[in-house]
């Protein structure tokens, strides 16, 4: 069985972690707040202290990092991936993170004769803990083949997007859209309560009209609810849309409806709910119309 070397157990990581244990692999996980750690190892994890002593000796080294200034850290600082590597060793890295920074660990990687996949997934935390993420993958045919049943174990679904930043790519334009369609929720929300339409009689139009969505049939009811608990955060969407908006002026792609996304996702954050669901958002509009959505004009 392989030994795989997991790093960062957050939303994600943690339940995409807990699959692999489940599925009979074994597991040694890292985070830098240790106690994240805890409850896998009640499952049968090993732990370890760093990033470079998760990753020694391990067939595959797999890694869910925030940020790209966090994933440099991970692979380039003291306690670093890279000055462990081995040839043969795999990288599946699941990180949200630049194309430029993902073709530059390639090639460091390949460097010291490992392998590198850059693998993102969408699906958000229920699909984590289900194990039915959708991995898009840059890299080579032939390692996403070898190591299919790793993919298996975390997801329904593997994409091969081409070379590697292909798949850190498709992740950044995924995005993009699911911010755009998370403001157009919002606002097609704003429009209806301000104008007196009860919220779940909007959401049942929307989600039999032509407007649906899976942004409506995922973050509705959350909305309607006012229930904002983290399933993926508000400011890791505004970190992937900065990501985006980066990535679209470096091809030279005209990308107004992502701007106007990441500007109300940068409402959001400075008005301080980057730590709840991204569905938060619509937070912003509420403010405006001075009601929530659940409510219509005259009440509940």
């Amino acid at each position: 069985m392989k030994q795989i070397g997991f790093i960062g157990l957050g939303t994600m990581g943690a339940p995409m972690a807990s699959n692999l244990l489940r599925g009979g692999f074994q597991v040694t996980v890292y985070n830098r707040t240790a106690s994240k750690c805890e409850p896998l190892v009640k499952e049968g994890a090993q732990t370890a202290p760093t990033p470079r002593a998760a990753a020694e000796g391990k067939d595959i080294i797999i890694t869910m990092i925030s940020n790209d200034d966090s994933i440099r850290e991970v692979f380039y600082g003291q306690d670093g991936i890279l000055d462990t590597l081995k040839p043969g060793q795999v990288i599946i890295d699941s990180s949200t993170i630049s194309t430029g920074l993902v073709r530059e660990i390639a090639a460091a990687v390949e460097e010291r004769g490992g392998q590198f996949l850059d693998a993102p997934v969408t699906g958000s935390k229920p699909a984590a803990v289900e194990g039915t993420l959708v991995f898009m993958v840059g890299g080579s045919a032939d390692v996403i083949e070898a190591n299919r049943d790793i993919f298996d174990t975390m997801g329904k679904k593997l994409l091969h997007m081409g070379d590697n930043g292909s798949g850190a790519a498709a992740k950044l334009a995924h995005n993009a859209m699911v911010g755009i369609h998370n403001v157009a929720l919002a606002e097609g929300f704003a429009i209806a309560v301000k104008s007196g339409v009860p919220a779940d009689k909007f959401l049942e139009l929307v989600q039999n009209g032509s407007a649906g969505s899976k942004q409506a049939e995922l973050k509705g009811r959350k909305i309607i609810e006012n229930d904002f608990s983290n399933q993926f955060s508000l400011a890791l969407m505004l970190k992937d849309l900065k990501l985006a908006s980066s990535l679209s002026d470096s091809t030279g792609v005209p990308a107004p409806m992502l701007g106007l996304a990441k500007s109300m996702f940068q409402a959001g954050f400075t008005q301080g709910y980057g730590e709840e669901d991204l569905s938060a958002v619509v937070k912003c509009y509420e403010e405006w119309i001075g009601q929530k959505m659940g409510e219509t004009k005259e009440g509940k």
